[in-house]
């Protein structure tokens, strides 16, 4: 019922930009986080960035401050990652998540869900 979809992935040199996008449906809450998470490979995934869904709220990992930037459509349940001056260490698997939150703020309420994904690689 829930459904996230991720776009925006794909191959990049050093020092060059992607924008992500992530797409939900089928979500019935007001009071709501989304967030950028990723993973490489044999290692745990890892929060990049998150914003809240009514006070835009944001917070990111310290290896991504200054280069990428989470923003939302005012009303719609979509997110952006505007990433750049990438580095190969950001190359990995982008999901989007969304989890229901306790009014504005950042405490979760319930499960959260996945979307599938999108490969980022930075590369020369």
């Amino acid at each position: 019922q829930v459904q996230l979809v991720e776009s925006g992935g794909g191959l990049v040199q050093p020092g060059g930009s992607l924008r992500l996008s992530c797409a939900a449906s089928g979500y019935p809450f007001t009071n709501y986080a989304m967030s950028w998470y990723r993973r490489v490979p044999g290692k745990e995934r890892e929060l990049v960035a998150s914003i809240t869904s009514v006070a835009a709220n944001t917070k990111y990992a310290d290896a991504v401050k200054g280069r990428f930037t989470i923003s939302r459509e005012s009303g719609k349940r979509t997110i952006y990652l505007q990433m750049n001056m990438l580095k190969p260490e950001d190359t990995a698997v982008y999901f989007c998540n969304i989890v229901r939150t306790a009014g504005s703020g950042w405490s979760k309420i319930g499960d959260d869900y996945w979307g599938q994904g999108t490969q980022v690689t930075v590369s020369s």
